[in-house]
């Protein structure tokens, strides 16, 4: 019984991650596109001293490129966004699929072969040259180096 009630719990769990509610007011919460794409009319379009348009012209520039930027964004996210939201989710879903069914196990299976290699490498270093070293300091122990300064 506790069994079953758990494994409903889990399955419950799975489902809420891909049903859950999503909020409708901040919808940048971890504010990926914050400083690319707030741009406003006086970003693009300003008039320096001396150079003013009528005022009828700047105000209606402005509503026009208001207007216009957000119902073109809106458009363009009616027509393109679930379009683009199934590529970009078959793409992300590729990388995952990739990722764990190649690139970690291919790392996995170096690492295994290459301690391999590193355990016959290393008894090679110790079995041939720990001798030569061993010699050579020998030779070299008596070496003395005095220095003297010559006026």
């Amino acid at each position: 019984m506790a069994e079953e009630r758990s494994e409903l719990d889990e399955r419950i769990i799975i489902k809420d991650q891909h049903t859950k509610e999503i909020d409708l007011v901040n919808r940048d919460p971890k504010h990926i596109n914050e400083d690319v794409v707030k741009v406003d009319f006086e970003d693009v379009i300003a008039e320096p001293v001396g150079t003013y348009s009528f005022d009828g012209v700047w105000k209606t520039s402005y509503t026009t490129f208001t207007v216009s930027k957000y119902w073109c964004y809106r458009l363009l996210s009616a027509v393109l966004g679930i379009p683009l939201a199934v590529v970009w989710g078959f793409l992300f879903a590729l990388i995952s699929f990739c990722h764990i069914w190649a690139v970690v196990p291919c790392i996995k299976s170096y690492l295994i072969e290459i301690q391999c290699v590193s355990r016959i490498y290393s008894l090679c270093i110790h079995t041939f040259c720990d001798p030569l070293f061993e010699a050579l300091s020998k030779i070299c122990s008596n070496i003395r180096v005095a220095l003297r300064k010559e006026v």
